[in-house]
């Protein structure tokens, strides 16, 4: 309910002074909270939100009435009030960030075409762009593994790379951590994230922000209000807008116990999704409370905060305590830091985690620790959580299942089907190639194996029968471990994980156990830090012997850049349709994610990887068979090689040295690298744009007017006469959508491409030519594994992938199968608007804002789900599509949709929020059927962004309205 009431907060700005007798003043909660008695049993983040609308308030886009109504929250109450909340900074990766460089850039050239001036277009708060998602797995297994590599990423990347460039000097408060050093949330969490920041007027406030991709959640850990968005809206926060959100719930989640000896922080992660998962918590805060969480060090929380887009949540928050003052210290910071920090927590009375009844939460989930099992998830989703001593028996149960069911559609007498694979019989060599791969991502089969780098043929013609080898060379088959990858922050930013994966590795290398060769292993962390620990504990050679050498500083395999698997592994792969696996220590498994021809992908903890890369298939059981033969035939088990906790607990010290931190991140700045220091970019206010395929000034400004009543095809609330582009099922997610990984040649990118001259060796990946939108708009819903559900099932009940659609257009082509790009060009050419129909959970996965951006350019005009997961929705209306949503237990199947229908939509005139809609569908025979669905705008603001066609035309017009 609005509070109507005056109210004066001048007296909240308060005194506090750190240990050493630092003072400093603040605007104080517990002040506050004289006027508003509610605000100490408020959940920990809605505090630290609360502060920010407090200090924030100038009467005009941030009110007292704001302040009053959020330090009015009740756990149960309608979430119909919006809160404007501006963040202390932002944060980038870089394929997210280059597409948003790439929009700044053409606001200043749009700036300059209406005779404003373009320096009016600065980012108003701190923003650091992390190059983290360029660098693939193109080598492996060798000690020039990353060099090689990082080689590869700047000859890909010069273009985006000088882009950057501009953008250091154009803009004052842009900076960029240049590749190498880490992945963005990792780097956040050990180096950005200073806890509490200072204005220029000595007021002391709460660090928070806005990151371009989902897993900004990451920083959650450290006790930072922090989540992921799209690009177009990070660009609206980096421009002095707030970030808008209804009032959330908050899920209290109280862990108690501890955690099991032998069970690690991915196996408390995957078990905090699957139960979140069930509890539906999209678009909620989720806040971890009791005894049970004092007993987790920072780097497991910073885990299960990483995680919640996985569970669906906007943030996984902990509060701070002693063990995260800790962890500022062991992570490098200055005394006079971290003084601060705790002081300022402990004045705002925020300091500890509460107990249970301490704070008034929506719903509270209990968890305990001890309860948690050791892990795997997958083989499709973060949320399908199996003991590891199921796992076998699950892969076999899913083999058969049909797709609806998560299955593989595939017949079980066909299980233990193995394909032989034809190798190219080179010769052994003791020479590390040198040379790009002749396929784009093609792995080189070379790994150091005491001494010896033999190649495919060479190595596995000597191998035992019984380990899937014949006399003539390697068999592959359902089940086996293809690809097996230390990687993602999500867990390579926790020392506990990373030293059991270099202390499993040891054992298993002292008993005498080794990894197949054409198995692509690979160590990716995502800082530098870790490769110092594991390097001083003597750990890294035992991982490099069983293939795990260093490939890079980056996401790796966790968002698709695995790199491509031999030629012939794939012709094996695809002449039996096997159904081979990936186990990686990612945060995602989403089909065709991490590699197209494997379509069992788990998610495991850095020691497990390592497990299963010894054992080789997830179809043996690691509780009860050995992972494999050691020294004299001995079988090994996993018991046998998993580490203990003490062991881990005595090497600990090695991992959290202050020293060390800041010797490393020191050089961002001093020493970034003889490849980055290369780089030149062009100078100047404004961008010349060149003839490039990796950057091109953006459509989205084109026909933008000063004047908001001359702009011509404003977004309406009414889409008529559409035609269905596409018909989809559940869990539809942004990478299914616009994805980041390989260009095929033959999809309409890949052929643009070869038009402008872009040979296949030299596609790269999807992710690195965000800042074209000519390659991105023929990319969009071209996952090679999407089904659109037009397209009739075949006999056997199975569907067609990739991105294609029945064209339902005027002509010969009428009912004509093509890509969903091309039949897009069709119907904008002959001014058709379309629509598509999906089922639960749209656009759930990254926060990718070209899966809304690609969209629109494809002449979308709205898109109508079960339901939609919070960022895609948001960026949706940014991009001027409309969101509408079945009511409870209505779908397009209810509607028994086909897709040769006539669409006709019909919004309130007003837009008002979560308004109703009516959905009137045509058949071809001329029956008509209406449907009420509800309008997903949910705040006022968003009403604004929409009818000005976006958020970014909205902003760029008040920027340059005030110049």
């Amino acid at each position: 309910m609005a509070v109507k009431a005056p109210h004066d907060f001048s007296q909240t700005i308060q005194s506090f002074q750190t240990a050493s007798g630092v003072k400093g003043k603040f605007h104080s909660l517990p002040a506050l909270a004289k006027q508003f008695p509610n605000i100490a049993h408020l959940p920990v983040s809605i505090r630290i939100v609360l502060e920010s609308v407090l200090r924030n308030c100038d009467g005009r886009k941030i009110t007292n009435e704001h302040v009053a109504q959020l330090a009015g929250w009740q756990p149960s109450a309608n979430r119909t009030e919006e809160i404007p909340f501006v963040v202390a900074r932002v944060v980038l990766q870089d394929f997210t960030g280059v597409p948003l460089l790439a929009d700044l850039a053409a606001m200043r050239s749009t700036a300059a075409r209406l005779g404003k001036n373009p320096e009016r277009i600065e980012p108003l708060v701190p923003v650091d762009l992390v190059v983290d998602h360029s660098v693939m797995v193109d080598y492996y297994g060798t000690p020039q593994a990353l060099d090689l590599n990082m080689k590869l990423e700047f000859q890909r990347n010069r273009e985006r790379y000088e882009f950057m460039k501009w953008g250091m000097q154009a803009f004052d408060t842009f900076g960029v951590v240049p590749p190498g050093f880490g992945i963005v949330h990792q780097v956040n969490l050990e180096y950005l994230a200073r806890g509490v920041h200072k204005s220029a007027d000595d007021i002391y406030y709460f660090d928070s922000l806005v990151g371009t991709d989902s897993h900004t959640t990451m920083v959650n850990g450290i006790g930072v209000v922090a989540w992921g968005v799209g690009g177009i809206e990070a660009e609206a926060a980096m421009l002095g807008q707030p970030v808008y959100f209804l009032t959330p719930d908050v899920v209290g989640f109280e862990l108690t116990g501890r955690l099991r000896e032998g069970v690690t922080a991915t196996d408390l992660v995957l078990t905090v999704t699957e139960i979140l998962r069930k509890h539906k918590v999209v678009g909620k805060f989720v806040e971890f409370f009791g005894e049970g969480t004092t007993t987790l060090p920072v780097p497991d929380r910073a885990t299960i905060g990483n995680m919640a887009p996985e569970y669906g949540a906007t943030m996984g928050f902990f509060p701070v305590d002693d063990k995260t003052v800790d962890y500022f210290r062991g992570t490098g910071r200055t005394d006079a830091e971290v003084e601060a920090f705790e002081a300022y927590f402990r004045a705002q009375g925020l300091f500890g985690v509460p107990k249970a009844g301490d704070i008034n939460y929506s719903q509270v989930v209990k968890l305990d620790l001890g309860d948690v099992t050791p892990s795997l998830a997958g083989p499709k989703r973060p949320q399908d959580r199996i003991e590891i001593g199921n796992v076998a028996n699950q892969f076999r149960s899913l083999f058969s299942k049909p797709i609806g069911e998560n299955g593989f559609n595939r017949p079980a007498d066909l299980l233990l089907t193995r394909q032989l694979v034809h190798h190219a019989g080179e010769e052994p060599s003791d020479k590390v190639p040198t040379t790009p791969p002749t396929e784009p991502g093609a792995a080189r089969l070379l790994m150091e194996m005491d001494g010896n780098k033999p190649t495919l043929a060479a190595a596995q013609s000597e191998a035992p029968p019984d380990d899937g080898h014949d006399a003539t060379g390697i068999t592959i088959g359902n089940g086996d471990v293809l690809i097996a990858a230390i990687t993602s922050c999500t867990n390579t930013s926790n020392p506990s994980v990373m030293l059991a994966a270099g202390l499993l590795a040891k054992k298993a290398v002292e008993a005498g156990l080794s990894v197949q060769p054409h198995i692509k292993t690979s160590l990716a962390p995502g800082s530098r830090i870790v490769t110092e620990y594991l390097t001083k504990t003597g750990l890294l050679p035992y991982l490099e012997k069983l293939g795990f050498a260093l490939a890079g500083y980056g996401c790796t395999t966790c968002i698709g850049n695995a790199g491509d698997l031999a030629p012939e592994i794939n012709e094996a792969i695809t002449r039996s349709d096997l159904v081979c696996a990936a186990v990686l220590s990612g945060n995602r498994n989403f089909e065709a994610r991490i590699h197209p021809n494997l379509k069992a992908n788990f998610l495991a903890s850095p020691p497990l990887v390592v497990a299963y890369a010894i054992a080789g298939s997830v179809l043996r059981d690691l509780m009860t068979e050995p992972v494999g033969k050691g020294k004299g035939g001995r079988d090994v088990f996993l018991g046998d090689i998993w580490p203990s906790s003490d062991e881990i607990h005595a090497l600990m010290k090695f991992a959290m040295n202050g020293d060390a931190f800041r010797a490393n991140y020191g050089r961002v700045k001093s020493e970034p690298g003889e490849l980055w220091g290369k780089i030149h970019g062009v100078s100047g206010q404004t961008y010349t744009w060149p003839a490039s395929t990796y950057i091109a000034q953006p459509p989205f400004f084109d026909a933008f007017e000063l004047d908001a009543s001359a702009q011509k095809n404003a977004p309406s609330s009414r889409v008529e006469g559409a035609r269905v582009m596409a018909l989809f099922g559940d869990s539809i997610t942004t990478d299914h959508i616009s994805p980041a990984g390989s260009i095929k040649a033959s999809s309409p990118a890949g052929a643009w491409l070869q038009e402008n001259g872009v040979s296949k060796v030299d596609f790269n990946s999807y992710g690195a030519r965000r800042g074209n939108h000519d390659v991105m708009v023929r990319g969009t819903f071209a996952n090679v594994r999407i089904k659109n559900l037009m397209i009739p099932a075949t006999a056997d009940g199975s569907r067609e992938e990739g991105g294609v659609t029945l064209y339902q257009g005027e002509g010969q082509d009428k009912g004509k199968k093509m890509s969903i790009f091309d039949a897009a060009t069709r119907y904008m050419a002959a001014g058709q608007p379309t629509v598509v129909f999906a089922g639960e959970e749209y656009g759930t996965g990254s926060s990718r804002d070209w899966a809304a951006k690609g969209t629109q350019l494809l002449g979308i005009k709205a898109v109508v789900a079960r339901s939609f997961e919070r960022i895609h929705r948001s960026n949706l209306v940014g991009m001027g599509v409309l969101p509408l949503q079945f009511a409870a237990g209505e779908s397009w199947q209810e509607l028994g949709l086909q897709g040769d229908e006539t669409i006709d939509i019909m919004a309130d005139p007003d837009l008002k929020p979560q308004s109703k809609a009516t959905l009137v569908v045509t058949r071809p025979d001329g029956k008509r059927s209406e449907t009420r669905l509800i309008l997903r705008i949910d705040t006022p603001v968003e009403v604004d962004y929409y009818r000005a066609g976006g958020i970014l035309p909205y902003v760029l017009r008040q920027l340059l309205q005030a110049a």
